[in-house]
């Protein structure tokens, strides 16, 4: 029979990604960079997220950066203060992935004295705090400062890295001394990313260590590393004294709740087969040279999970869990479907009766460049619960999701139905192996079902035959979203008819309108084809679509606007087109949000992309390879569209159920002409060749507005024009 376990129901709790790092003498603070160091209001959006306690920040760096009895505590009152009225339980985390202010550092062997003087002060100030995380991470971040070099102190080395991870260590023990002389019942919510390493059999024994080293900090603090630990030797070896190991034989302070933190790449491949690796996955211990490789990118059996992680901590401490970290830095539906897995693997647990107490969605307000591991300021945003590229914190898909997950209710969209990219085959980048060596050979191929057996709703795509549809299909592809792409044969989106048939067949959960007339001159001369195609049809299906419930994707374009500006248009700026194309785009965008206010219609221009052979940027650059002359306006200026990035926002707003009027376009003002000498520049072509004209020189039929730029007051979601261009040259080789 399962004891039942305390808590009746899994909880939601959440997170701020809180990262004050330093690189040399430059410290990265993650709060300033989201925003949240000033936006009190953002505690009032997590609160209607139902989240019932949440991690949060009172950093040593920012709050006492010279001694304690200078410390600023305005910031942390004020937010504390709010959290508390809003009935969230704080989390307190004093030093996340850090290494003190800078009079000290991780190897430094006055920091646990000087972190337990803070944690002593912090308890002081706020005596009904009731949980803190004194060190986030304290195994990754010795890892990453002492280990791997990537941090400050920067050492690359063992003695370095359990230097540091002792110095942590013993830091928490002191810290909570110092908070339960305060408050006895403080309790200790300890962190750590767990991952599993596997390898080749030669590897077999830096496998094993790595795998006894996950569990260091855990083992420490628990008062577990004795004689017969099987890491004492390679301890003592480093040059680590037996004292300071004896110190939490002495004083152990086991964690009140073990914080498990996984992400997907944290599992590992070794394997000394270096020529079946990047130079980049190189290293090696000084016995052996291998490659270490996310084991989720090779390892037929695809990541060790969280499931089997949690088991393998419960089995191991027997102590209350919770899972402290939940991020996914990928797609809207992915980032779905990593929560919906890790939220269903602790519930099965829990019938199981393990104690896992909590799910954290992290990184609510999304984080800031993890794909450097925080070394430089690159600006790589990825969203989490709310996306900041809006002017205020904007709800993704995923707020739903909680807000249903933390009342005890069901979150349910058709796309959960497909695995995640972590268990599809298109994940494996290098030759396959088998990382359960003991039950399957190796090179085993493993192909992983649908969680249902029925076919899933598919999003229907109209517009066969055109660009945007089929970038549409081949990133629906990538992404793990059934599609069916529809010709004109199949629905002709003008026919009431037409369009009722087909939707009733496909029953769509979504459908993404792009096709249309797209010949801007031609439509002077047949304005009914245009207004068909453009107006008419987009309104039928916009009724269709809102008579089934149906979401609705379609496309506008820059062209509604006249170019009577100097600066970019954004979605309330009112329109004036200048053509009969134009007109036709405008029409539709009133008649659709008409019929079908929920419909999400987008405005974007001047597509290139890295598929077809006909878009601007493509046709000039073989035009000028070639040695011949390339005409473009010097006069009209535009906001070129990557095509891969404006399918993969509009996707991911249509999963988020946004609705209007957005605009979407490379955030980038520029002529055709300079744009046509910036594809030159950056493709390694001779721009000399660029024939830059005034517009009225060009014999266009249709009028062009000079100026038709495109921003937003909604959210700026695609990157760079020339980041756009470097993924333009590396797909297209």
């Amino acid at each position: 029979m399962v004891k039942p376990l305390p808590n009746p129901r899994l909880e939601m709790w959440g997170g701020v990604e809180c990262t004050v790092n330093r690189v040399r003498d430059q410290y990265f603070d993650q709060l300033e960079r989201n925003g949240h160091a000033t936006r009190l209001e953002d505690l009032d959006l997590f609160a209607e997220l139902g989240v019932s306690a949440l991690r949060y920040p009172v950093i040593w760096e920012r709050t006492a950066p010279n001694n304690v009895e200078d410390a600023d505590w305005s910031w942390a009152d004020e937010r504390l203060g709010r959290l508390r009225e809003l009935g969230i339980r704080p989390i307190v985390g004093l030093v996340h992935h850090g290494s003190g202010p800078p009079h000290t550092s991780l190897i430094d062997p006055a920091f646990p004295e000087l972190l337990g003087r803070f944690a002593g002060a912090v308890a002081k100030r706020y005596p009904w705090v009731e949980s803190y995380t004194p060190i986030n991470e304290p195994l990754t971040t010795a890892r990453f400062s002492g280990l791997y070099g990537h941090w400050y102190p920067h050492g690359c080395d063992d003695a370095t890295f359990l230097q540091a991870l002792i110095v942590e260590c013993r830091a928490t023990v002191l810290s909570m001394q110092a908070i339960r002389q305060v408050n006895p019942t403080a309790q200790l919510v300890q962190t750590e990313d767990l991952c599993k390493v596997f390898s080749t059999p030669l590897l077999a024994y830096q496998a094993e260590l790595e795998n006894h080293r996950r569990w260091l900090s855990f083992d420490l603090l628990c008062g577990r590393v004795n004689r017969d630990h099987p890491l004492w030797k390679y301890i003592l070896k480093a040059g680590i004294p037996e004292a300071e190991l004896d110190f939490f034989l002495e004083q152990p302070c086991p964690p009140d709740i073990l914080g498990i933190n996984h992400y997907l790449t944290s599992d590992r491949f070794l394997d000394e087969r270096l020529e079946r690796y990047p130079t980049s996955t190189h290293g090696g211990n000084g016995r052996h040279r291998y490659a270490d490789v996310e084991a989720v990118r090779v390892c037929t059996e695809g990541i060790a999970g969280p499931r089997r992680l949690l088991t393998e901590a419960w089995e191991r401490y027997h102590l209350p869990m919770a899972v402290t970290e939940v991020h996914h830095g990928c797609t809207r539906e992915e980032q779905l479907r990593w929560f919906y897995e890790v939220w269903g693997a602790a519930e099965s647990l829990r019938q199981e009766g393990v104690d896992v107490r909590a799910i954290t969605a992290w990184s609510l307000l999304g984080s800031y460049d993890w794909n450097t591991l925080v070394t430089r300021l690159s600006g790589h945003y990825e969203p989490g619960v709310f996306d900041l590229r809006s002017p205020h914190p904007r709800p993704t898909a995923l707020a739903r999701m909680l807000r249903e997950f933390s009342t005890g209710g069901k979150y349910e969209h058709p796309l959960l139905e497909i695995p995640g990219w972590w268990h599809r085959t298109q994940r494996l980048l290098y030759p396959a192996v088998s990382c359960d060596v003991e039950s399957k050979p190796n090179f085993v191929e493993v192909q992983l079902p649908s969680t249902n057996s029925s076919t899933p709703r598919p999003l229907a795509i109209i517009g066969a035959r055109g660009t945007l549809g089929n970038a549409f299909a081949r990133l629906c592809e990538l992404r793990g979203i059934p599609y069916h792409l529809l010709t004109r044969q199949e629905m002709d989106i003008a026919d009431p008819v037409s369009v009722d048939g087909a939707l009733s067949e496909l029953q769509p959960w979504a459908v993404v309108n792009a096709a249309g007339y797209v010949r801007v001159d031609d439509a002077e001369h047949e304005p009914h084809k245009c207004l068909r195609e453009n107006a008419e049809g987009p309104a039928i299906l916009a009724a269709a679509a809102q008579k089934r419930g149906v979401a609705l994707l379609t496309f506008s374009s820059d062209l509604v606007f006249d170019g009577a500006t100097i600066s970019p248009y954004v979605e309330s700026d009112a329109v004036g087109p200048l053509n009969v194309y134009g007109r036709s785009k405008a029409e539709a965008e009133v008649r659709v949000l008409q019929a079908h206010p929920s419909s999400l219609v987008i405005r974007t221009s001047a597509f290139f992309g890295p598929w077809d052979d006909y878009n601007f940027v493509t046709v000039a650059l073989r035009t000028l390879s070639a040695g011949h002359p390339f005409m473009a306006a010097e006069d009209a200026v535009i906001s070129p569209t990557y095509v891969p990035d404006l399918v993969n926002a509009s996707l991911d707003l249509l999963i988020d159920g946004e609705y209007g009027l957005w605009h979407l376009a490379n955030p980038d003002a520029i002529a055709w002409a300079d744009f046509a000498r910036m594809a030159a520049k950056l493709g390694g072509v001779s721009a000399g060749h660029v024939d830059a004209r005034p517009v009225r020189e060009l014999g266009l039929v249709a009028p062009r507005p000079t100026y038709s730029a495109l921003s937003s007051e909604r959210g700026v979601l695609l990157p760079s024009l020339e980041n756009a261009f470097f993924r333009y040259f590396h797909e297209r080789g």
